[in-house]
Order: structure tokens, then sequence, then C-alpha cells
């Protein structure tokens, strides 16, 4: 009897060895990069990243990227070759530290930007994760499309009087922060800003904004007769397909 609980206890032992050494610390850096921009960093609260076992929803590691938006005359204006970082060790991303025992498919979620609530959109991917395998450098890099529209002018529920003059003043960025401006590197010449408002009569009319003098900033001037509004201003690239809208409300007397 001895003897077998002697057995039975090495066998134990060999296997929580064999457990604790067969796991390999292994490292994960993942980006999240504005579509036809830079990367989400510090200076807009970075991206939440999440990676989760795609089997289990079992949450492996989280964190927010924090760093610059990275190199703007490499990353947009020098031609990319086949293996040349666009990175480096000061561009925004996380890395996550994970011990694995075996190659896990996971589920990799970059949610961006995250100061921006109204403007943050999801983006995932899928892949295999090996023990001892690194995933480095230039780690995996998600794609965030969009802008950032910012309704200034007018208010939230905003009361003004029938037949005065409404301003409508959004600001237009890139998803990264990133500036926009009339034959910049983010040209608002290509862009279409909008605003659709809507009465609650169910009537709808739509007023095309104008880049101000201010950078990033678009307005509009439009009057309105009584009733109570909802307005939906809007940004559009129809080059790259990135859009963006805010949402405000108004009270007309």
């Amino acid at each position: 009897m001895i003897k077998k609980v002697y057995i039975f206890s090495l066998i134990i032992t060999v296997f929580m060895s064999f457990s604790s050494v067969s796991a390999q610390n292994t490292s994960v850096t993942v980006r999240a990069k504005a579509k036809d921009a830079k990367f989400i960093g510090t200076s807009i609260g970075g991206a939440q990243i999440i990676i989760k076992n795609a089997s289990t929803g079992e949450i492996l590691a989280e964190g927010i990227t924090s760093g610059s938006t990275g190199n703007t005359e490499k990353i947009m204006k020098t031609p990319h070759k086949r293996g040349e970082p666009i990175t480096n060790d000061k561009t925004a991303g996380f890395t996550a530290d994970l011990d694995l025992k075996e190659p896990v498919f996971v589920t990799v979620e970059a949610y961006a930007p995250v100061l921006k609530k109204q403007a943050a959109v999801l983006s995932s991917t899928q892949l295999w994760l090996i023990p001892g395998k690194n995933i480095e450098g230039e780690g995996l890099i998600l794609d965030i499309p969009g802008f950032v529209v910012d309704i200034l002018s007018p208010q939230t529920h905003e009361s003004i009087s029938a037949g005065s003059e409404l301003r409508l003043k959004a600001n237009v960025v890139m998803m990264c922060g990133c500036p926009t401006s009339p034959d910049g590197i983010w040209d608002a010449n290509d862009y279409e800003v909008k605003a659709l408002i809507q009465r609650d009569t169910g009537n709808r009319t739509e007023v095309e904004l104008k880049f101000a003098d201010k950078q990033s900033t678009f307005t509009a001037t439009t009057t309105l007769e009584k009733g109570v509004y909802h307005i939906s201003i809007y940004a559009y690239d129809p080059k790259t397909g990135n859009t963006g809208l805010d949402q405000t409300s108004v009270i007309v007397k």
C-alpha cells in the first residue's frame, strides 16, 4: 500500500514538474493604426487591446496602447518596401507577456480611440499563438477606419430663436488625432463634411460645412423654423471610405 502511495505521489510530482517547465513566456506586441494615417497612442488616449482565447472567451491579456503616433515622414510619405519597419521603440503599442503551455487560437481586439467614445470603433483579428514564439518588432497591427468628429456648435439641447442664424461647427481629425487641413497630409479638400438636420416632423435638410481658418475646423450657417431638431454632422472620404459622425440637438422657439 505504501509503495502504491509512493508511486502515485511520484507521478503527481513529475506531472506538476513537467507542467511548470512546459509553460513558456510568449511576448505579443499589438498596435492600432488609423486607416490612411498614423498610430493610435497616448495623445488620444490610446487603443484598448484585448487578447482572449477564441474558444472559451477567457481574457488572456488586456491593456492600452501608449507611445507616439509614429514618424510622419516614414509612415505617410516614404514608399514602403517589404520587410522595412514603419515603427520604432517609441511608436504606440501594447505588449502582453503570456505564459503558454500549448498553442492557443486567440481573438485580438482593438477598441479605439479610447478618449473619443462617440468615434471609437472595434477592429479585430484572429491567429495562433505558439509557446515561446514571440510576436515583436512591428507586432500585430490592426487597422482602425474612420474620422473623429466633434460637434462644437450648436451645443447639446441649445435653444435659439426662429429665424436667427444657427452656426454649425465641427472638428474633424483622423482616428490618431492627426489634423486635417486644405492641401495638408490629410487634405480637407478631399473630405465631404455635411450636417443632416432633421425636424421632429420628419423633414430633413442637408447643409455643407466648409473648412474654416482654424486647423481641422469646418463651419456653416443656416436658419431654422420653430421646432425640435436632431443634428448629425458627418465626415466622409470617398478615396479611403473613412467616415465619422457626431450628433446633437437644438430647440428653435
